[in-house]
């Protein structure tokens, strides 16, 4: 098999260089009846009377010599050895026009040699060659352009990580204030009374935990690397499943004075690894929560259609930007510009979820507007 798309592939390959080809030949095709037609004309021009006058009337000049002396050398030097002077004529002429040959062949190498540097030099156009070699000067502009976008996304990515340890660092460091400004306060005033002591300690309990939680998506950054974790498939009950989340996170809704409704059916049976499955829907009721307007309903919602299954989250809240809705799901984007210590986090869950829903072979998008906003995964049924 290898070898027949190896075979496959020839075909398109000469067809990108006949060109090429042939103004290689047509040119050596020139050269070649250019030698003939010099070679055909020196052997006329030494073998014409007119030429041996010539030479004759030479020596006379140079080396002051009578005709019969003359005439005699012509013959004994030249003449005699014809055949001689013939091969000499037409080895210097091949190496004369074999050269000019060479000089316009090589151009091609210089050229491309001289272009090479423009593939990492940003500021430089565009690569552009002669015509005969356009597929090389496509593919160098292909390369070209991959080399701009790859350190383009690098460069990407070194910013985005030096934002987020600028961010992580910020966030790390005015809940640890506050522990130890509450800490403080309760070791040097002696006489605070227990309500204050009680304060205190549940402001800086909070604080902690916010540092936990903070420590955890340390951690989460260090071992992000969902390409390389196999999924454990198991068939689980759905319903069941998201029935303990919402029950897990009672006291976080009613913290908010929110409530979840569930709308699934009474049963539903699906293949999947269900504690990468049970962190997907923990990410997103967790956002639904942070996002929610106090006092509004968060409504869970599974169905099941022919080849699928669809599972929406969804709040109210204020709107996501159009402009912002396709980044949500990259790592270490923060919807909360103002960067709350309550709902910021790294920016890690909702791309956490993508890969995760992405690995069961499904796809999870975001729809927002009227200060309604939605997310569904669907996932494949098989």
């Amino acid at each position: 098999m290898k070898s027949k798309g190896l075979n496959k592939k020839k075909p398109v390959e000469n067809r990108e260089f006949r060109h090429f080809r042939s103004q290689v030949f047509v040119q050596f095709f020139l050269l070649a009846l250019l030698s003939v037609v010099s070679i055909f004309l020196v052997y006329s021009l030494l073998l014409r009377q007119r030429f041996g006058n010539f030479m004759v009337d030479q020596l006379q000049n140079w080396f002051h010599m009578d005709y019969d002396a003359a005439l005699n050398f012509y013959w004994h030097i030249f003449r005699n050895n014809i055949d001689f002077f013939v091969l000499l004529a037409i080895g210097i002429l091949f190496l004369l026009f074999f050269r000019l040959y060479l000089n316009w062949f090589t151009r091609y190498f210089m050229e491309i040699d001289d272009k090479m540097d423009s593939l990492t030099d940003e500021s430089a156009p565009e690569v552009s060659l002669p015509p005969e070699l356009f597929p090389i000067e496509r593919k160098m502009n292909s390369v070209k352009y991959t080399v701009e976008r790859q350190k383009g996304d690098i460069l990407a990515a070194e910013q985005r990580k030096n934002d987020l340890i600028m961010y992580l660092a910020h966030d790390l460091k005015t809940p640890l204030a506050s522990v130890i400004g509450y800490l403080n306060l309760l070791h040097d005033e002696q006489g605070i009374s227990p309500e204050l002591q009680t304060k205190y300690l549940e402001i800086a309990l909070n604080k902690a935990e916010r540092l936990e939680s903070l420590m955890n998506e340390f951690f989460e950054i260090a071992r992000f690397n969902l390409s390389d974790i196999a999924l454990e498939y198991r068939e689980i009950d759905l319903t069941r499943l998201l029935e303990q989340l919402v029950f897990e996170f009672q006291p976080m809704l009613r913290e908010k004075n929110l409530v979840c409704r569930l709308e699934a059916p009474e049963t539903f049976r699906l293949s999947c690894d269900s504690d990468k499955l049970q962190r997907v829907f923990d990410n997103l009721l967790r956002n639904a929560v942070s996002y929610s307007f106090s006092g509004t309903e968060i409504v869970i919602t599974a169905r099941q259609t022919e080849s699928s299954l669809e599972i929406c989250f969804a709040n109210q809240g204020h709107p996501i930007p159009p402009e912002k809705l396709s980044y949500i799901f990259q790592q270490f984007y923060r919807l909360d510009e103002s960067r709350s210590a309550q709902t910021g986090g790294a920016g890690l869950g909702l791309a956490i979820a993508r890969q995760i829903v992405e690995l069961h072979g499904g796809s999870i998008t975001a729809q927002s507007a009227e200060e309604q906003t939605s997310f569904l995964v669907t996932l494949p049924l098989s």
